[in-house]
This record gives structure tokens, sequence and C-alpha cells, in this order.
């Protein structure tokens, strides 16, 4: 059940910089998303415009969780963010669950250094849930996250790996672990999904030990199939030695990141290759596989090169990214037929202009697949084929299919170092080749129609294999010797450098514009300066919330800020001096915001004996006040060249210039005001105060010869003073002293704040004294509170009823908001005992309030590092008053956040549902300007004219299904976003306009990839193939039966006529047409030569292999890929001392009967005189190879659990519907069991099971993507049909459905067209209620 929203959800934060105390944590979303860990908070930004999105700061641990045992304070910070990762779900298509967080598409688990997980929304910034180990083990109860994964079984779980050996399952929604497995003494690094199998997680340990575990259905305890692998060779002995004299003097609750932070092991799963594991120990690169259970190869690092910090590989080349300790990128390439990663190119990830000596650590990199997906879309998808070609012949290509950027591939890279920057990068993975463009296009436009067009004749087909085969063999040899990778930077994002040591506010007075000659106040800027640890002064733009300019001044930290008016800065620093003769070097500079500059003033040639304390300000800022320890104070002139005025040789403790003064307060509301009665002072009137006070004003600051300004003071002795500056002079104010004395038994004043007439005191009892100066009246209360620290007076406009309110901050960085012009200040005070998350270290009220019915806003420099504003609020009643978020309604943007995957969940459906309808590109032309001059040469039926949404939807001729009116409604319900052109930026709406005309199934792969659906993508990409693999089979069916009459061995022969051929030379042209296949396509073959080149590709990985299960292994390969002599070859190798000699013996006789006669002989003579004991299930299975019995084969292949083994075996000689039934039985299996939606769905479709599919999909709650699937196939099928042709020159009516098969009647089609109807007027009226949001 998810919490109430707690008060440090606040929009306007920002936090501070990564450290490696964060454990390098970040995950970059599906939808685009980036979230990585900085302190205690979880930053979300956008890596595609740079722009903050959100900032969640974890809550500190509560007294009641199990985890805050040994917390001994009262107070006490939020523990480091050390793990984050995105829930792999789509958004929900659940319209009656749309609302609730639980189920949104935006969760994200966080875990912390104190052993907790949060699961939060990031939408509604609401911690959904909490999962802590249970307190009843104390030794368990503050054990770290090191990281954590989701895995999809029945529903999504959670593994997560606490402190340095325990892993665990999670069931999110029951908040409850339902198993746990315990690696001591290894220390558990890493945990990853695998992409081929949701259910399916490794984890590696950094002794080498990895463990594989799969979730079986249910996902309850016992559920849950591990196997235990150790990789060989990792460490040497004097790496194992130093591993385990650091780990035991670690705490032995610590995880790995924290015992050993800066000795990485990293793992990935290979996106393009099943069961293939990329591993990074610091020095070595090793390819592991699963499935056999031992390394393919492994790399050490050259010399000179720093060590691996994490590896990333690329979704769609066969190439990898590591990142370093030294902060630098390598790109590794693999070897053609091998497992083997050879080192290309390196890049600097920190640029050497412009950043700090020494540079900045770079602490993560995330590969973001986002663009690259759509990128993608837009290349791969094929133009609709006209329907009055022939099937057989090639349709004409758009000459923009046929360009060079199609050999192009571009990744998106995130880079996040210690300094507060996010670093964008793009890498250009150029595969083109060095000749001229039109024999390029010709390549390209033949590998085109080879791969559209349906064959239907057996000798076309085999000459167009043929002549591809040239085609990608010639192309193959460019790409090996052109290859290359570039990396460019197109974007950062600065956030605050360092940790924040002090901040300051512009509060300029009058005289600050009457100085410059003008008539005008000066306007308090919404800017905030802060002052880092690092001698850098970072400006805040809380209008944006963003860092708006940044200044390295100082070579030590900032010890004090103020501002001169709104448009300059003062700062200082000191460093002690080492040498004999000891010391101070005090350092004060004047930056100038406008110009950039910095100007040192006070500049002395040796060291002082005390340094500077603090420095005040003066409202105009015109004068200075330069504190020091135990040293006298200095009053400057802040002229162009600062001029010391004098030194004040008096024992201070406080110093406060007067700030600006108020106007006077409402009469309805004076009438209220009165002071607190005490023991000091009888109650009395205000009112008359007021009057004097802006008797004053108008004498004091209201002429403009009168330049005067004061500033109040107390003394070691608790003696009280007000001095005025005028020009050069300082003189006493005479202000009227209290009837009482304010001196107390302690005596020493710790905090003021002074605004004419009034001043307040604090002191280090935590006693708040207040006096008018010019009256006399005085009062005190006791705050009950440790020692006061700083004191503020909100800012006062026209109409405030209260000219009291102010902020305290006490000595145990806490805060309160008292109003000293209420009776009781104390009873009526907004207490705020802990800033949720975090301690505060400095706070002010932000000055740009101009009316009276905006909120007063407190900026709060946190002792996380973190910059907050945050709300006060103190007209409502005392139960609902409070601190809350700061919601600016106009926050700039510089350019419009376009993140559809962040509307609610009614407007996401609203823009999907339009994408794959088809929306005319001159729709964004309106919000995007430049994409005007490239929608003039997209063709239209004509402009839509202004209000007339309907002409803004494609035109179709395709049946109608569902509502037509529900279009039309959706696009006024996205009109907000788009003037606000928050939907589409110029290049993903030019993105957008390429694929558009391209057909049904191109659009639904274009809306898929938008919102973060890779998987949905893939699958209607492959849609039209899957579709002419069925068209195919069945053509061709009919001649398969007319020449079963010849004898077994010729129906072989035509069933497989390449394969056998190629017996004796594994075709490794073959392997290269395979690895040429796009990316993560391979993750949705299905037809016989994708999954016949896949194995054939593995072979030479494993020849070097030895032992007798790899031997097994290895010829169950080469029997599924139809290689029986060098089966026979192999297993005849096996020595006879072996204990796999004699089945291997039978194997190699009958597997030899089916190559030739003399190898049967040789191998008889081997296996003569020997007996036949009990053979292992893989040796029946290869025995009825032998006798041709496939079939069979591959349903017991699948009994086994061997389903990728017997697609293969089925792909090299089953044909027509028994090669259906293996792919549906295929089918059934990634559905239920492995939940792969979209997998299962390509394999349905190749097998021709059209109705399955759709009952699937209607099964699956998705009536929209079911109803899409019918269009997007009678599309298709349309195309590739010659009955189509007549239909489409006779009419221009809607048309009938005409789908392949005959599994689907008319009463289908009915069902699914209402459903997707009721789900369009559902749909609507979700959108009308929700309101749009933006960011």
């Amino acid at each position: 059940m998810a919490a109430p929203r707690s008060q440090e959800t606040w929009d306007c934060m920002l936090p501070g910089p990564s450290s490696r105390n964060n454990g390098g944590c970040a995950d970059c979303s599906a939808g685009g998303l980036l979230a990585y860990g900085a302190g205690s908070s979880i930053v979300v930004a956008d890596p595609r415009s740079m722009q903050l999105v959100s900032v969640l700061p974890m809550p500190a641990p509560s007294q009641t969780s199990p985890s805050a045992q040994l917390v001994t304070s009262g107070h006490s910070l939020a523990p480091f963010v050390t793990a984050v990762r995105w829930i792999p779900q789509p958004v929900s298509r659940d319209l009656s669950t749309q609302d609730e967080p639980s189920n949104s598409h935006l969760r994200l688990a966080v875990g912390d250094r104190q052993g907790r997980i949060a699961i939060w929304d990031v939408r509604s910034r609401l911690v959904l849930q909490w999962l802590e180990l249970d307190s009843g083990g104390a030794d368990r109860s503050r054990l770290g996250i090191q990281d954590l994964c989701w895995i999809l079984s029945d529903t999504w779980l959670l593994a997560a790996i606490h402190g340095p050996s325990l892993l665990t399952l999670w069931n999110p929604t029951a908040g409850r672990c339902i198993w746990k497995y315990d690696a001591y003494p290894e220390f558990l690094s890493c945990i990853r999904r695998d992409p081929f199998d949701s259910r399916h997680l490794c984890v590696l340990g950094l002794r080498g030990f990895l463990l594989s575990a799969i979730v079986l259905s249910g996902g309850v305890e016992g559920d849950v199939s591990i196997k235990e692998h150790q990789i060989p060779g990792v460490l040497d002995p004097a790496e194992i030695q130093k591993l385990d004299k650091e780990s035991s003097s670690a705490s032995p609750n610590s995880p790995a990141l924290a015992v050993f932070p800066l000795f990485c092991a990293r793992f990935s799963f290979s996106p393009l290759w099943r069961h293939i594991l990329l591993i990074t120990f610091p020095k070595e690169l090793i390819v592991f596989d699963l499935q056999y259970g031992t390394s393919l190869s492994s790399t050490s690092l050259p010399r000179g090169i720093g060590k691996f910090m994490d590896v990333m590989p690329d979704p769609d080349m066969d190439q990898l990214y590591c990142a370093h300790l030294d902060g630098k990128l390598s790109t590794w390439k693999r070897k053609e037929g091998e497992q083997v990663h050879v080192l290309s190119k390196m890049e600097e990830l920190m640029p050497s202009i412009g950043t700090a000596v020494p540079s900045p650590a770079v602490l993560a990199v995330v590969l973001c697949q986002s663009e690259s997906v759509l990128q993608k879309v837009g290349k791969l998808s094929v133009p609709s084929m006209s329907a009055h070609s022939s099937s057989a012949a090639c349709y004409s290509l758009p000459s923009d299919l046929c360009t060079k950027s199609d050999l192009v591939s571009n990744s998106h890279l995130v880079s996040i170092s210690d300094d507060g920057k996010i670093w964008s990068w793009l890498l250009t993975s150029d595969n083109s080749i060095d000749v001229q463009d039109t024999s390029l296009d010709m390549i390209k436009a033949t590998d085109i129609c080879e791969e559209a067009v349906l064959p239907t004749q057996t000798a076309a087909k085999e000459s167009d294999a043929v002549d591809s085969a040239n085609i990608r063999e010639i192309s193959s040899s460019f790409q090996e010797s052109n290859f290359f990778t570039k990396m460019s930077l197109i974007g950062q994002l600065q956030l605050l450098s360092s940790t924040v040591t002090t901040l300051a506010v512009p509060a300029p007075s009058l005289l600050a514009t009457l100085a410059r000659g003008g008539n005008v106040p000066a306007p308090a800027v919404p800017l905030v300066a802060l002052g880092t640890q690092s001698g850098i002064i970072d400006v805040v733009d809380v209008s944006a919330n963003a860092v708006a300019m940044s200044f390295s001044i100082h070579n030590s930290t900032v010890r004090g800020l103020r501002w001169l008016g709104n448009s300059r800065l003062v700062s200082f620093s000191y460093n002690q001096v080492n040498d004999k003769v000891g010391g101070f070097n005090n350092r004060l500079v004047v930056t100038c915001l406008r110009s950039g500059l910095n100007r040192p003033f006070r500049v002395l040639q040796k060291s002082e004996r005390a340094p500077i304390r603090a420095i005040r300000a003066s409202s105009s800022g015109r004068y200075l006040l330069i504190v020091f320890r135990d040293a006298p104070v200095e009053v400057w002139a802040m002229t162009k060249n600062p001029i010391m005025l004098r030194s004040l040789a008096l024992p201070f403790t406080v110093l406060e210039w007067t700030l600006p003064s108020a106007p006077r307060p409402l009469q309805n509301g004076s009438s209220k005001q009165s002071s607190i009665s005490s023991k000091e002072q009888t109650s009395s009137s205000i009112s008359s105060g007021n009057t004097s006070s802006m008797d004053l004003k108008t004498s004091s600051e209201g002429s403009g010869d009168d330049t005067s300004e004061s500033f109040a003071f107390a003394l070691v002795n608790g003696a009280l003073g007000v001095f005025e500056v005028h020009g050069r002079r300082i003189r006493d104010f005479r202000p009227k002293w209290p009837s009482s004395s304010f001196v107390s038994s302690d005596g020493l004043v710790t905090a003021m704040a002074y605004r004419l007439p009034h001043v307040v005191m604090g002191d280090r009892l935590g006693n708040i004294r207040w006096w008018d100066v010019t009256t006399g009246l005085s009062s005190s209360f006791n705050t009950h509170r440790e020692g006061i620290r700083r004191i503020k007076f909100s800012p006062v406009v026209s109409g405030d009823c209260s000219r009291g309110r102010i902020a305290v901050l006490f000595y145990d960085n806490t805060f309160s908001v008292f109003d000293l012009d209420t009776p009781d200040p104390l009873a009526n005070a907004l207490l705020q005992p802990q800033s949720p998350g975090t301690l505060v270290l400095e706070l002010d009220w932000l000055p740009t309030r101009t009316n009276k019915d905006e909120p007063l806003v407190l900026c709060i420099a946190g002792a996380d590092s973190s910059f907050r504003l945050i709300e006060v609020n103190m007209n409502d009643t005392k139960t609902s008053s409070g601190v809350k978020p700061r919601i600016f309604k106009e926050r700039f943007r510089p350019i419009p956040l376009c993140l559809p995957i962040l509307f609610p969940t009614a407007h996401a459906l609203a823009l999907r549902m339009v994408l794959q309808m088809g929306v005319k590109p001159s729709w964004f032309s309106s919000s995007n300007t430049t994409m005007e001059a490239f929608t003039s040469y997209i063709p239209e039926n004509g402009l839509a004219s202004i209000g007339d949404l309907r002409s803004y939807m494609i035109k179709s001729d395709l049946p109608d299904v569902g509502d037509s009116v529900v279009p039309e409604l959706l696009l006024k319900v996205l009109e907000p976003y788009r003037k606000e052109g928050c939907i589409f930026d110029d290049e993903r709406a030019r993105l957008y306009a390429s694929v558009v005309n391209k057909g049904f199934a191109a659009r639904l792969a274009f809306a898929a990839a938008c919102f973060g659906e890779f998987s949905e993508a893939l699958f209607w990409l492959q849609l039209p193939h899957a579709l002419l693999h069925f068209f195919d089979k069945s053509s061709s069916k009919s001649a398969k039966d007319a020449s079963q009459s010849g004898s077994l061995l010729e129906a072989e022969n035509i069933s497989v006529p390449n394969i056998m051929s190629l017996v004796k030379n594994p075709a490794p042209e073959r392997r290269k047409q395979y690895s040429m296949k796009n990316g993560q396509l391979k993750l949705m073959a299905f037809s016989q030569e994708e999954l016949w080149g896949a194995a054939n590709a593995r072979i030479p990985w494993h020849e070097r292999l030895e032992g007798e299960e790899a031997i097994q292994k290895r010829v169950h390969e080469l029997i599924s890929i139809g290689n029986l002599e060098s089966a026979v070859s192999l297993l005849l190798s096996t020595p006879p001392e072996g204990s796999h000699f004699y089945p291997n013996a039978l194997r190699a006789v009958v597997l030899s009967s089916a190559v030739s006669r003399s190898l049967h002989e040789l191998a008889v003579k081997v296996v003569a005189a020997n007996m036949v004991r009990t053979d292992k299930t893989l040796s029946g299975i290869h025995l009825l190879c032998a006798v041709g019995k496939y079939q069979e084969a591959c349903s017991q292949l699948q009994d086994a659990g061997c389903w990728t083994d017997a697609a293969t075996l089925a792909a090299t000689h089953l044909h027509g519907s028994d090669y259906a039934r293996v792919l549906q039985r295929w089918a059934d299996y990634v559905l239920h069991n492995e939940h792969n939606i979209w997998r299962a769905l390509i394999l349905y479709v190749a097998a021709g099971a059209l109705h399955e599919a759709l009952a699937t999909l209607r099964n699956a709650q998705q009536p929209d993507t079911a109803a899409m699937f019918l269009l997007a196939c009678h599309e298709i099928n349309s195309q590739v049909s010659c009955k189509s042709q007549d239909s489409d020159e006779s009419t221009g009516e809607k048309q009938k459905f005409f789908l392949p098969g005959k599994s689907m009647g008319d009463e289908d089609l009915i069902a699914v067209s209402e459903y997707y109807g009721q789900y369009q007027r559902k749909l609507v009226h979700l959108c009308m209620d929700a309101q749009p949001l933006f960011y």
C-alpha cells in the first residue's frame, strides 16, 4: 500500500554530485529516462535533451525500521543510494488500473547502504513499498544493497544482493522475501537478467564465482533452479591474498562496493548470442558460454590501460564498449568465426580541455538503447509493396533507402562524473565501403529486394540465395577492412559540482539602483549562489531548477558568500600556512555575473594571524563587513576598486546589516499584532512601532541624498548596538534601548537578524529575543531547543498580515519557522524537526515573492550536498500548515521536455493509438518550426485546415476497426501537448515522417519503440517476413506432396539441397551472412536459414574445448546442422579408456551408415569387438536422426527442454507442416514459461497459427494490439497476394478483411473490432478526465 506523499518530494531540488559511495549505480529505462544515485538522492534526467526531470530524496531510516537500531541520535542522514533499476514493464493497457501507482510502468527500485529497498513511482514521487529483511537476524539488518535486477515469472520479481554474499528474491507486490541464497565467503558483485529468457538471471562474484538461476513458474520458495560455475584463472594468487586481507578488516555486512570500491567485476549478457556472457575483471575480458559451462576466450588488458570498470555490448553490432577506471572508453570488436574480442579503439570520457586538474573521475557509464531502436525502425522498415507488381519481381525503391547512412550504427552513451556533470556521447560505428555510391546503392537495393520479394519458384529461390550470399560476402569483406567507431560529445548537464558549504540569496535595496543612476528599485532576481567544498561557486536559476553558471574561483573550500546587489558576488576562503611562521592566507574575490570576471581584493603579501570568520554585505551592495576570528572587523566600501573604510576593534560575536524596510501591514491585521508577554516586558501593541518604522524608512531611504545603511551587532559580554554607515563615516545609530537588559546568565548571542525597526537575536541556550530600536519594546521566549545558529526574516510584500515571520536554524541542523506577530509564537510555530532525508546546513528565504497570495519559499542547503526549495504556508489551520512541495506553474526550460512516457497513462495510450493509425507529419510542424520545411517534401493528401483535426489523420482504405470518431477526439486531448511542443522534437518528428508511409507494421513498430517496448517493435519489424515465410511454405506444400513418390534419399536431397553439399566445408560465407543480420532482430529469428546460420556460427567457438561433456555437446551441435561426417570423426576420437567410448562408438557406427559406405566400414572396424552400454538421452536422439526420424527427435529434444536445439534440428531437416508444428510448440513454451509474448507471437505467425496469435493478444488484455495485428496482416497479405490487385484497381472503398490461412472466422474479426471500439471509448473518457501533465 502506498504511503502518503512525503514532504521531501520537492519539485525544485538540485542534488549534490555522485561519489564512489554510490557504487556507480545508474540505469537507463527503455523509455529513455536516466536514473542514478547521487548521495542519498536519485536523479532522474532526460539524456536526450540533457535536462533534469526530477530528484527523489531517500528518507532517513525511521525509528521503527529495523535498519535504524544503530542510530544513536534523534536525527540522521539518509544512507547512500547504491543501486537503481527501472522495471522493464510496458505501459499497461488495463484501463481499470491505469491510475494505480502499483501498476505503473515508471516504477524504480532503489537500494541503499543500510539494506533498504524502496519501490518508487517516479510520476507520483511515492514510495510504493519498502523491502527490508526481517529484524530477527541482527546480523542481516544492515546488509547494504550491492545490486538489483527485475525478473519476470508469473509476476514481476526483484532480485537483490544484500551485503557481501546474500542473494534474495522479493515479491514487491506482497512485500516479502520468497527465496534466499548465501554464497559465503564469496563477494557478489553484479546481477543481470537474460534478454532471451526473462526468468533467467546470473550473479557474478569477485573471485570468479558465477551463479545461474531460473525462476520457475509461480515464483514461490523452492521453485528456483540454480547452477553454479567457477571461472578459472581470473585472479592470480597475489590478488586473491590481497582481497582476503582487505575483506578481513572490513565490516562483515558491507557489500563489495564498500569493501573494494576500485575492484570491479561486471558482466553482461550478449544481446546477439544466447548463453554467452561478456565478463570483465580488473585486467581480464572473458567470454563465458553458459551452455558449455566454460570460458571460450580470455583477453588480458594491455599495459598502460586503466582497469576495467564496466562492460556494455552494442545492441546491434558484434562489439563491446568497456569503461575504465581512468576515465577512458575502449571498443572491442569480435573476430569473425570466434568468440575473441580485439581492442580496436580508445577514447577519453573526460575531455582534457575545460576540466579541472586533476580531472574528475568517471563513476558510471550507461548505454541508452531507446534512440538506437528508433533509428533501427526507420532503417529496417520496408515500404509498402505495390499491389500492382508481381510478387516475384522487384518493386521500385525510394532513393532514401539506398544511402550510406544505412551502413552506420549509432549508439548513445551517458557518462556520470564526480563533479556533478552528465555527459552525452554519440558512438558511430561505420561499415561503409570505399566504392562508388552507385555500386553501394546497387548492393543495398539488391539486399532489400532479396529480403522483401516472395519467391515462387524453386529455381529462382536458389539463384537468389546464391546471389545474396555473394553480395553479403563482398560487403562483409569491406566491413572487416574499413570498420571504425567514432565518439562525439553531443550534450552535457551541469548539476551541483561539489558539497555545498554556504548559500546566498540576493535581496537588493533601493540604494542598489540609485547608485547606478536609476529610478526603479533593483529587482530580486531568481538566482541563488552556492559555495562548494571544491572552491566552485554555482549560481542556480530557481525558475528553471538548473545551474545557470558556475565559477571556479578558490583553490579550497568556499567559507562565505554574499551578494553585492543582484549582479555581483563576494566570497572568501582561507588556507593554513604550514611553515615555521604559521598563520593563514585569506582570499577575497568579487565576481561579476555579467562579465564572468573574478577580481581579488585585499591581497596581502604575507600570511595573517587570524582567518576570516564571516563576511556580511549590505543590501545595497555598497558596504562589506569582514569578520576575523579574534581580530577587529573591517568595513569596506565595495566600489570598483574596494576601499577599507575603518577597522572596528570590538569583540563582536555576530553582525547583520539591515534588510530593506517592509511595507506597512494591513489595517485589519495590525490590530491583531501584539508582542508576546514575558517576565521582562508587559504586553503592548507594536502598531506604534510599525508607524515609526515607516517614518524612519521615509527619512532614511526615501530620499536620494541620504544613502546611509546600518548594521546591528552583539558583543561577547552580551551588549547590543547599531552602527550607521554614511559614506566614509561610521556613527552610532542611537537606538532606543529596551527597558530591561538582554544579558542572560550565559550571555553569548549566536545569531541575529535586523530589519528596521526590529532586531531579532538568538543565543546558545535556544532563547529568541526581539527588540524594536525605535520604541524600545522587547520580548523573548525559549524554543526549548539547542543553540541558535542562524535567523532569517521572511520577505514581506504589500498586503501581508504579518512582518514578523522568521526562519530559525539550530545547531542540531534542524529548523523552525516562527511568527513573532502572533500572541504566542512558540504555540503557533511551524516546527520542522528534520528536513526529511538530510540535515540543514544553511537556509535563507527566496526574495522573489511579489504578491501576498504567493507562498513563502525557503532555500535550504542540505548536509547531503543538495539544494532544495520548500514552500512554507502558515495561513492555514494548524492541522494543515506545514512545509509543502514548491511547484512552479511556469518552469522555464530551454527546450520542451519531449518524453511521452511521462504523460498520464491515458494520454500516453492516446498518443500511441494516434501514431499507430497514422497522423500526418504536418501535425507536428505547428510546434516544431524547423519541421515546416521538412514536411513540405512529404506527400500528403492536402494540408489540414485550422481547427479541423480530422484532416490530420492519414486516409486509409484498410478495413474499419473500432470507432472511427475516436482519432479526432484523441487529437483534441493531445492538443495541449502539441502546442507546448512536448510530444516530439524535430529529430524524432522527422524520423516519424520517414516511416509514416512505409506501411502499418512500420508505424506500429515506431509507436512501440517510442514507449520503450523494444520486443514489440522487433515483432512488428519481423511480422512481414514471418508472413512471407508462412506464404512461402504454404505455396510449396503442394509441390512437396507431389514429389513424395520418390525414395527416402531423394526426398532428403530435396528438403536440404544446400546443407549436405556443404558438409565437408562448413561454409564460412554462411556464417558471415548470418553475422551481418540486423542486431537484436536475432531475438525474433524463426526462418530455417536464420536458425541454421546461428547454430553453424557457434561451431568454431567450441573446437578447442576438451572433456567428455564438451565433446558430447559438440557432437550434438554437429548433428543438429547435418554435419554427420564431422560428428562421426569426433566420436571416433574418443580414447578407449574413456567412460564414453562405448556409447560414442555405437553412435559412430549408426551415424556413419547415413554418410557413406566407406565411413561405415571404418566405424565398424573400430567398435566391432566392443560391447554396448546404456547411453544418455542425447544419444537416443542422435540415433533417431541417423534413421531419418527427425520429427520424433525434435519432440524428444523439446521434452528435454532443448528448445533452441529442437528448432535448429527442425530448420535443418523439416519443412512444411512438420516444421510448423515444431515452431508452434516452441511458441507455447515461450509464452507460458518464458513469458515473452512477442517472441511467441512471431513464432505463431511463422507457423501459420494466426488464430493462436490473436487469442494470445486477447488473453493479454491488449485489444488495441489485437486490432492492429489484424490490420497489419491484412495489409501485408493484400500486397503479396494476386487477389488484391483487382480490388485495388476497381474501387477505392474500404476493403474487407483478407487474411492468410483459413483459421480465423468472421465472428473472431467482429469480436476484435467490437472489443477495440469499447477500449477506444473508455480511453477517450479517461483522457477527458485526466489533466495534462507537463514537466
